[in-house]
């Protein structure tokens, strides 16, 4: 058996998942080299590394993508291993091929295997060969729209279509009826030029209400394979994942031997090495009634995964896969975002086998040597709103939960720049059942504190609490079933926190309302928040004592600083932990408790109605990123629901749409321009 030595080791890519790659390496000994664009210059994984290399641009097409550049800084730092992490140039088979005739260690699968994998269309040829299950669909070398409308005539409605490399759910378009499916074809088609540089698509029949469950397999030189049980990803917004969790609540012993089976021979098949991930789409029954959970005795491993106990989720029956079907999806030639999900379970480090493997090791474990303990959740932090819409600026405030692991790349006064994906970092938890491990994610996200820029952290919450997902019932359509419940949950929540939330920001600079002497004068405060203008008046009674009248009600209230920088708010007798900070855009950013509020100063707003008739006669960004497209003109008639512009940010195309009936008076951007938040885009006609 011939083993190379890593001693130097570049990765290929940047934040969270650099330092998480780095980590590793460290420990192993091996010296590390960053490599970073000019936005990401003074970001954590530049700094933690051994040695860095600049990449001189901002945009991943300049950066990030440029294969010369990367295999430049190898040279330049003396690197004689590349791991590219996930993302990026991660599945690029050029890339893999270009590292080894530099005469370089490639830290992942054989460039044959990720052509064979790697591309959606050939996975599925190889895995019907091999009698792995596959949902119907096209998958032809012909690429006009003619042949591909004809083609889903055939493979009937719903259908998904796909762009045939990458992943992330870019380039993935649900159509329900043919009247949509050219517009989808175009769009599937840009944004995966965009992403991947392959515009190619394929067909495929949707499944209406299945889950998203995938299978960690790893296999080594010698001819080796091995599956690390299952990850259900089943809630996702945009074809990305939200949450995962392992193991998954339907999957029972039986089925996951099947999937098992099925991801390791394809994987063999194609002459597999490293870390991969083999998803499936499972359609399954509804689950049963639940039962009644056990009590459990603390920490313990479970049965090996070739005959372990079902899902190790006592609350939902075992018997919840009986019936199940599985389809391929798709096979991931890399590591992936959710992998600590299963390095949770089974206690390995699957960055260290990854680098053990590149070296020429054999597997450390058998198949009947992997065993699960436990239930693990991971949650996907992201730089959003509570509509999924991306967004950039600086952190001007950090702190991570103190009981769960958090692989991130953030720190007060960093920038999260627009040019990259929306996703900040990861949390992850573990424990002996899956309702006490869903508890602990939700207070490790009430103790994350992101603030400056909108993050779904409230909204991660409320979906791990809501009954559905509780139950072990969330399929695919989760977030478009409750999605909306969901946001109105998070406005309720908002709504109790507005008074606490204006004395943050009323005392955000100051000393707090215990070192203020009494005044009998009181000072009037004008708030908005959303479309409401909140008028407050504060008389600070001494003592710390408030008098807060809000319209016709009168609330006492107090206000004291805890000393590291956050306060304490009572408010007619009910306590919370208030910090307040101001954002780059000028709102307030409050987190009060574990809910999020965004204030701005209304002290010069005109009256409600006023304010809201204005904001109509315009059209603002939504969020940075790049203007793609603009499809009106001055004097252009919209209706409601018309696409107005194209904004690209953070790797993914959002059409931003007419709110109202309107004729445009004038265009103020063009295209190929930089947005930011809140910009005026268009002005309409009174």
């Amino acid at each position: 058996m011939s083993t190379t030595i890593i001693r130097r080791l570049l990765v290929a890519n940047r934040g969270e998942i650099a330092r998480r790659i780095m980590r590793t390496a460290n420990r192993m000994g091996i010296a590390t080299v960053a490599v970073y664009s000019d936005a990401d210059a003074q970001a954590l994984h530049v700094r933690e590394a051994c040695s860095a290399v600049a990449l001189v641009g901002n945009a991943s097409a300049d950066t990030y993508l440029r294969i010369d550049k990367l295999l430049a800084a190898a040279q330049a730092s003396g690197a004689d291993a590349v791991h590219p992490g996930y993302g990026f140039l991660s599945e690029n088979a050029d890339f893999a091929q270009a590292v080894l005739d530099a005469g370089l260690t490639w830290v992942g699968p054989p460039p044959a295997a990720i052509r064979a994998l790697g591309n959606k269309a050939a996975a599925k040829q190889l895995a019907l060969a091999k009698n792995v299950p596959c949902l119907p669909g096209y998958q032809g070398i012909d690429q006009s729209n003619d042949r591909l409308v004809a083609e889903a005539v055939k493979v009937g409605y719903p259908l998904m279509v796909k762009a045939t490399a990458g992943g992330g759910g870019r380039g993935m378009r649900l159509v329900s009826q043919a009247s949509g499916l050219l517009a989808a074809l175009d769009s599937a088609r840009s944004e995966a030029l965009s992403s991947f540089g392959n515009g190619e698509l394929l067909l495929e029949r949707a499944l209406v209400n299945p889950r998203h469950v995938e299978v960690q397999v790893f296999a080594d030189t010698l001819g080796h394979c091995i599956h690390l049980g299952e990850r259900d990803c089943s809630v996702q917004r945009r074809h990305q994942k939200l949450i995962e969790e392992s193991p998954s609540p339907a999957v029972d012993a039986a089925l996951r031997e099947q999937m098992g089976r099925c991801a390791v021979e394809l994987a063999l098949a194609a002459g597999y090495v490293g870390a991969g991930t083999v998803e499936f789409l499972v359609e399954a029954p509804s689950p049963p009634a639940r039962a009644a959970e056990p009590a459990l005795p603390g920490r313990r491993r479970s049965a090996p995964l070739s005959r372990a106990r079902g899902s190790a989720t006592p609350e939902v029956r075992e018997a919840t896969s009986v019936g199940a079907q599985f389809y391929l999806m798709e096979m991931n030639t890399r590591l992936q975002v959710e992998h600590p999900v299963t390095e949770a379970l089974t206690g390995l480090d699957l960055v260290e086998w990854q680098l053990r493997i590149a070296q020429g090791e054999s597997l450390p474990l058998r198949q009947e040597q992997v065993t699960l303990n436990g239930h693990a959740i991971e949650v996907r932090l992201c730089a959003e709103d509570d509509n999924f819409s991306p967004h950039a600026g600086r952190v001007h405030h950090f702190v991570e939960p103190a009981h769960a692991r958090f692989d991130h790349a953030l720190q007060s006064g960093g920038e999260v720049a627009p040019y990259y994906d929306s996703m900040l970092g990861k949390l992850i938890v573990h424990g002996a059942s899956r309702s006490g491990t869903i508890e602990k994610m939700i207070a490790a996200l009430a103790g994350t504190q992101v603030l400056g820029l909108p993050t779904n952290r409230a909204f991660l919450a409320a979906c791990l609490a809501h009954p559905v997902f509780k139950a072990g019932q969330a399929l695919i359509p989760f977030l478009t079933e409750h999605g909306d419940a969901i946001r109105q949950t998070l406005q309720a929540q908002q709504a109790e926190v507005l008074l606490p939330a204006a004395l943050g920001v009323h005392f955000g600079n100051g000393p707090g309302a215990a070192r203020c002497l009494p005044c009998p004068f009181g000072k009037a405060l004008r708030l908005l928040h959303g479309e409401q203008v909140l008028e407050i008046t504060v008389t600070e009674t001494g003592a710390g004592g408030l008098e807060v009248a809000c319209g016709a009600q009168q609330h006492t209230a107090t206000c004291t600083r805890t000393g590291d920088g956050r306060m304490f708010v009572t408010v007619d007798g009910r306590g919370s932990t208030v910090r307040a900070c101001r954002a780059t855009d000028g709102r307030w950013h409050v987190q009060v408790g574990a809910t999020d509020v965004w204030l701005m100063d209304a002290s010069f707003e005109p009256a409600a109605g006023a304010a809201s008739a204005s904001r109509a006669m315009e059209l603002r960004a939504p969020f940075n990123g790049k203007l793609l497209v603009v499809k009106v003109a001055a004097g252009a008639t919209v209706q409601r629901g018309d696409t107005l512009l194209v904004i690209e940010s953070m790797k993914l195309e959002h059409a931003v749409c007419a709110t109202r009936d309107a004729v445009v008076a004038a265009v103020e951007v063009a295209p190929g321009q930089q947005t930011a938040t809140g910009q005026v885009l268009l002005r309409f006609e009174a």
